[in-house]
C-alpha cells in the first residue's frame, strides 16, 4: 500500500475544519440559546426559592428531584399527556385521510374547499381555544349547546363536565388539516395506471382503497402521526384555556407552568422542567430515529 501523501493531507484536514467552521456560529448560538439556560434551570433546581419568600433562599442539593418524584403529580400529568397525545393523532390522522380523500377527486371549486380546509392549522393556538371556548362550548351563547336545545336536549358543560374530549376535539380540529396535507400530498403521488389497472380486474372502490391505497398511504400516515406526535407533545395553550388542567387533563407542560407561575416555587418548578426536559429528550430522540427510518425506507416500501 502507497503511503499517503503529507500535504494531501494536511489539504484534507484544512478543508475539513474550514467545512466545520460554516456550522460554528450556528452551533454557538444554538448552544447559547439552548444549553447555557438549560444549565441554570439544573442550578435553580439545587435551590430552595420561593418567590413568596424571597429571602428564603438555601442549597437543597436533589430535595427537589424528590419532592418531583414523590408528590404524586408527575406521573398523572405523564399519563395526562400520552393520552391526550394520542387520542388528538389518532382522531387528526382519522379524519385527515377522509379530507384528503376527498379533496383528492375533481369538482368545481377544489382549490377553494382546500384553502379554507387548511385554515384551522393557521391560527395561533390561543385563538383556537378561545373560539371553541366561547364560541362552540359556551352553555349560553357556543353553537353546539344551541344545536342542542333546538334538538331538545339539555345544554352540556363541556369544560367541567367533558375536560378530556374538550381538549381533544379542539386538538383534532386544529391538526386535522395538517395531516390532511401530508396525505393528499400521498394520495397524488399514487399510481394511476395501477388504479385504473384494478378497476379492469374487476376491483371496487372500497377494495381499491383497502389494498392500494392504504397500503401506497403508510409512509406518509408514519410521518404525519410522528410529526403530529412532535407537536401535540408540547400543546399548552388549550389546557390552559378550555381546563386549566381540571379533570385529568393537567399535562406536563401545564404542570411545569403551575409550579412555576402560580406556585411561585422557583426551584422545585426548575427540577420539574430538568425531568420533563429529559423525558422530552428520550421521547423525540426515539421518535426522530424512527421519522429517519420512515425517510430512509420511504423508497423501498
Amino acid at each position: 500500500m502507497a503511503p499517503r501523501n503529507p500535504e494531501r493531507a494536511r489539504a484534507e484536514r484544512r478543508q475539513a475544519w474550514g467545512n466545520r467552521s460554516l456550522l460554528l456560529p450556528a452551533i454557538i448560538f444554538s448552544v447559547v440559546l439552548t444549553q447555557i439556560p438549560f444549565l441554570v434551570t439544573i442550578a435553580y433546581s439545587t435551590i430552595k426559592w420561593n418567590l413568596l419568600y424571597p429571602q428564603d433562599r438555601k442549597f437543597t442539593g436533589t430535595d427537589n428531584y424528590v419532592s418531583v418524584f414523590s408528590s404524586g403529580d408527575l406521573w398523572p400529568a405523564i399519563r395526562a399527556t400520552v393520552l391526550i397525545t394520542g387520542l388528538s393523532v389518532g382522531g387528526a390522522l382519522i379524519f385527515g385521510l377522509l379530507f384528503a380523500v376527498l379533496l383528492n377527486r375533481a369538482f368545481r371549486g377544489r382549490a377553494v374547499a382546500r384553502t379554507l380546509m387548511i385554515t384551522p392549522f393557521l391560527l395561533m393556538p390561543a385563538a383556537a381555544a378561545l373560539i371553541w371556548k366561547y364560541s362552540m362550548f359556551d352553555t349560553n351563547i357556543g353553537m353546539i349547546n344551541w344545536a342542542l336545545r333546538s334538538l331538545g336536549f339539555h345544554e352540556i358543560a363541556w369544560s367541567t363536565d367533558h375536560p378530556l374530549a374538550t381538549v381533544v376535539i379542539v386538538l383534532v380540529w386544529q391538526f386535522t388539516p395538517f395531516m390532511m396535507l401530508i396525505l393528499l400530498a400521498g394520495l397524488q403521488g399514487q399510481s394511476l395506471d395501477s388504479l385504473e389497472a384494478a378497476r379492469i380486474d374487476g376491483a371496487n372502490s372500497l377494495q381499491i382503497f383497502r389494498y392500494l391505497t392504504i397500503p401506497h398511504l403508510r409512509v406518509y400516515l408514519e410521518i404525519s402521526g410522528l410529526l403530529g406526535t412532535i407537536i401535540i407533545l408540547q400543546v399548552f395553550d388549550p389546557v390552559a384555556i378550555l381546563t386549566k388542567g381540571t379533570g385529568g387533563t393537567k399535562t406536563l407542560a401545564y404542570l411545569l407552568y403551575e409550579r412555576a407561575f402560580i406556585g411561585l416555587n422557583v426551584g422545585e418548578a426548575a427540577a420539574y422542567g430538568v425531568v420533563i426536559v429529559v423525558l422530552t429528550i428520550v421521547v423525540a430522540s426515539v421518535t426522530l430515529r424512527t421519522l429517519f427510518g420512515v425517510f430512509m425506507s420511504g423508497g423501498q416500501r
